[in-house]
């Protein structure tokens, strides 16, 4: 007994520590998920706490387990517009960008560690995939916003290139452990692999909407069957040899998408469970390394470090952006943000498992890595996206949402808060001057801990809480008019947008008659919205700019069929 509580005790110690240590991390930049890392790998063999850990079944089970959770929040975070603007780039990079990963990684890992050509391309094919637990979180944690195309290009890969990466790791385990032939079968099973999680993921995510919709349960039990479900559709998935990973993702993006007022409430569960799967996928990958051996390893591991990072990402991003016509900087900063986190870690516990010779060496090589990629790539990205002038300003937000999830409503209804700041749009006015959508119901103000109500004809001031009750797909709108512009990470709305909004509509004619330039003879009578997207190649997001005289042109806002709806005006730098 006196073992089990002790047990008990240094696990609870781990997670007080790992989550406390995250102020820590946010201070100095560091990324979180190193944190756990370096955390876990303490406590382990070698470490202070010397708790030995040497169980590749158990961690491979715990591993799969937290991804499964991970990626499912990840799906239902992925917006439809996303899909929109960067389905087909992000499907290419998940596909051929990690064939050609694993291939260029691989022979270069043959060389430097004078290992068979296999052997190489095994660490390749573990090492080929970007990890969404680490995109997704550091993304988070650092309140980083960039282009549309490019987060979104990003987010997709990085949620579903998984299963080629287990695709070609467990053909190659299976090859050196001569239970598999290297021929044609493997274009086969990988097809079959994406078909069938491609459908039992649509099929799931349809299915649990439809629960969703029917069942009569407590709110409070939906969160809980998102994640029973999510787990079961990764296991029966792969029981018929589809790819879970791929099955979960899209059930999640479904679900996500859905109109439910059960979603908000799923969400903001799976947000904490998402954290503590990686809390506990880190802590317990730190401490089944023993840094003594990673020591023995560690020049080769930094070389072929070096060659993934500055070499095989960056020329698989080319290669497979090509069709796209993607600018140099946005392929530059994807080639810069294909981080290796837990997924290769884990992918290194194959061989592991089946008993293939060298099982340590594509463990320890596979963590030094990532440990790498994670301080190199992790802790720069906020830099290189500002470096490349990739950053654009956080959408304005309410500061507290209340969903009124237990009313049935055709439309998901939320209470909305806004705590004025000193730059506050509302500072000394009234509800009556704002222009709000009619839906918009002002319920108050909050003031020193004390409620205002609206007979009273408040006028607002500094510090105040609005409440405003409204449907779900107004908040964005209302949050334009009423939310702080306080600067996130030195980069403002008018900053980046310019000071004055038009909408997309007037001509260039129009527009003449406020500023005086130059327009092009065959262009002066077409709109801003087509002047613009006749200067690109592909479907305009949030962010892309355009020159015009001495004007720059910069899309601020987009209708649900990918029309530009609002359109922002500054002078272009001298």
């Amino acid at each position: 007994m006196d073992a089990i509580n002790f047990t008990i005790l240094i696990i609870g110690a781990l997670f007080v520590v790992s989550i406390i240590a995250t102020l820590v991390s946010a201070r100095i930049g560091a990324p979180f998920l190193l944190v756990f890392l370096i955390i876990g790998m303490l406590a382990g063999e070698q470490g202070i706490l010397g708790i030995s850990f040497d169980n590749p079944q158990v961690a491979f089970l715990i591993g799969s387990i937290a991804l499964v959770i991970i990626l499912f929040d990840g799906g239902m975070r992925t917006h439809p517009e996303r899909f929109r603007v960067a389905l087909a780039p992000a499907a290419m990079l998940a596909t051929l960008g990690v064939v050609i990963t694993c291939t260029i990684t691989g022979l270069a890992a043959a060389w430097i560690l004078g290992i068979h050509w296999l052997q190489g391309l095994l660490l390749g094919a573990i090492l080929s995939s970007t990890d969404a637990a680490a995109v997704f979180s550091i993304f988070q944690s650092r309140g980083v916003r960039i282009k549309d195309r490019v987060a979104s290009t990003l987010e997709i890969e990085s949620g579903s290139n998984d299963p080629m990466a287990v695709m070609l790791t467990v053909t190659l385990v299976g090859v050196l452990a001569e239970y598999t032939a290297l021929d044609w079968s493997v274009l086969i099973v990988f097809l079959k692999q994406a078909i069938i999680g491609g459908a039992v993921g649509y099929g799931a995510g349809r299915l649990f909407v439809f629960l969703c919709r029917k069942l009569p349960l407590s709110f409070a039990f939906f969160p809980l069957m998102a994640v029973a479900c999510c787990i079961f559709v990764y296991a029966i998935t792969t029981q018929f040899e589809g790819s879970g990973f791929l099955a979960v993702y899209l059930m999640g993006y479904l679900v996500g998408n859905a109109r439910l007022p059960q979603v908000l409430y799923i969400l903001r569960v799976h947000d904490g469970l998402a954290w503590l799967s990686q809390i506990i996928m880190f802590l317990m990958l730190g401490m089944l390394v023993v840094p003594s051996q990673l020591l023995e390893h560690l020049l080769p591991a930094l070389a072929i470090a070096a060659v993934l990072i500055f070499i095989a990402r960056p020329i698989a991003v080319v290669l497979s952006l090509i069709p796209f016509r993607f600018p140099a900087k946005d392929q530059l900063f994807i080639s810069w943000v294909g981080l290796r986190g837990a997924v290769p870690i884990i992918l290194a516990l194959f061989p592991w498992l089946a008993g293939v010779p060298d099982e340590h060496l594509y463990f320890n090589v596979a963590f030094v890595i990532v440990i790498v990629s994670l301080v190199l790539q992790g802790w720069s990205i906020t830099s290189v996206s500002r470096w490349l002038k990739l950053e654009v300003p956080k959408e304005s937000g309410p500061d507290q949402t209340m969903p009124l999830d237990a009313i049935s409503s055709n439309d998901v209804i939320e209470v909305v808060s806004f705590e004025l700041k000193p730059d506050s749009p509302m500072l000394d006015m009234q509800w009556a001057e704002l222009t709000v959508p009619p839906s918009a119901e002002f319920l108050g103000v909050i003031r020193q801990g004390e409620w205002i109500m609206t007979r009273e004809n408040p006028t607002f001031r500094l510090k105040d809480s609005v409440l405003i009750l409204c449907k779900m797909n107004d908040v964005q709108a209302i949050s334009t008019v009423l939310a702080s512009t306080a600067k996130v990470g030195g980069l403002t709305q008018s900053d980046f947008f310019g000071d004055f909004v038009l909408n997309a509509q007037i001509t260039l004619d129009e527009l003449d008659s406020f500023y005086t330039i130059a327009l092009p003879e065959h262009d002066s009578h077409i709109t801003l919205a087509d002047y613009i997207t006749d200067r690109f190649h592909r479907r305009v997001v949030v962010g892309d700019q355009v020159s015009l005289d001495r004007l720059v042109l910069t899309v601020r806002q987009i209708n649900d069929n990918g029309d530009i709806k609002l359109v922002g005006i500054k002078p272009k730098e001298s």
